[in-house]
């Protein structure tokens, strides 16, 4: 059972929708609870199994490549499994036809891997993200004669579940989970980051990269001052890509700027997730889970601070009432 001094509250960067708002309810999608205001959609408050949450976004693109995910209830596939909350943020990349699939499989995919395993584990969601990514595979592999752009398609994927007291992060990408916790006499709420990056920018990125293809002075490149994996993508780790995880997809029809010279014998990308496990303690407070575009403007501690200003009965518009003006343009220009 969750600490009750747990403020269980999700500041994610989507468009929601609550199903059936309860114990066991399903947020994906657009929401018809909740409101517009222009380009802002917002909601007050909602319910999970573990506690509450509330929202606000502004869409800035015509398309929306991400999708998002909250799953509250049942985590298995038999009456007897866990129960608890399921939070996913996937940040699309070259269309949205990644995130999509992830929205609609990983969630299955991880209650037929509890069920089969008894309960939750990091292993599990290991499992879940590995099936999802096959299944993609399978379906680019399906549609490349008549859709090839979809062998360049891929997403990031950060996943939060609170399980039995315990929160698992697993993460394939540069999206990112904070924590605040309470700390010291002053009770001062700290930022603890949650989940491990996987971008090329990040040395550690770049020597694992180097370790795991001794023999290709070209999987990391410095171009415009940013390092790139191959020379065209950022992240080290996601679901899809197929280009360049299957030598197959590396060739025409799929455009040129999307191909790799020469070929591959193992995939250049990976899609296993880095996985941390954590019990929750009487002094965490809250989450956040968002994409790179948040954190390239807010550090972990500013995000923190902006949350925990405003109680958490505050209304999801309020929230973003209170980040100056001038920063709330540059963070949801890229959310």
């Amino acid at each position: 059972m969750v600490t009750t001094t747990l403020r269980k509250f999700v500041y994610p960067c989507w468009k929601p929708s609550i199903e059936n708002e309860g114990e066991n309810s399903s947020t994906r999608g657009g929401d018809p609870d909740g409101r517009v205001d222009g380009l802002w959609w917002y909601k007050d408050s909602g319910h999970h199994v573990n506690g509450e949450f509330s929202m606000a976004v502004i869409q800035a693109n015509s398309v929306l490549e991400d999708q998002c995910q909250l799953e509250s209830g049942p985590l298995s596939l038999v009456d007897t499994g866990p129960q608890g909350t399921f939070v996913g943020v996937y940040d699309g990349h070259a269309g949205p036809e990644a995130a999509r699939f992830i929205n609609d499989r990983l969630f299955e995919n991880l209650k037929k891997f509890t069920s089969e395993d008894q309960g939750m584990s990091a292993d599990v969601i290991s499992k879940a993200y590995l099936a999802t990514e096959e299944e993609f595979l399978s379906l680019v592999r399906k549609q490349w004669l008549i859709k090839p752009h979809i062998a360049s398609v891929g997403s990031c994927c950060l996943v939060g579940i609170i399980c039995n007291g315990m929160l698992y992060i697993a993460n394939a990408g540069d999206s990112r989970a904070v924590l605040g916790r309470e700390e010291g006499d002053l009770k001062e709420v700290k930022a603890i980051q949650l989940s491990s990056e996987h971008n090329a920018n990040l040395e550690s990125v770049r020597e694992e990269l180097r370790s795991l293809h001794p023999d290709d002075p070209q999987v990391v490149v410095l171009k415009h001052k940013v390092w790139r994996v191959k020379g065209i993508i950022q992240v080290s780790r996601s679901i899809g890509d197929a280009y360049l995880k299957r030598a197959e997809f590396n060739r025409e029809p799929l455009l040129p700027k999307f191909r790799t010279p020469g070929t591959f014998e193992k995939p250049i990308l990976l899609a296993e997730p880095s996985v941390l496990v954590h019990r929750l303690l009487p002094s965490d407070q809250f989450l956040i889970f968002a994409s790179d575009g948040l954190w390239e403007h807010l550090s972990n501690q500013e995000a923190i601070d902006i949350v925990n200003s405003c109680p958490h009965h505050e209304k999801g518009k309020e929230r973003k009432e209170s980040i100056p003006r001038n920063l709330w343009r540059k963070i949801t220009g890229y959310c």
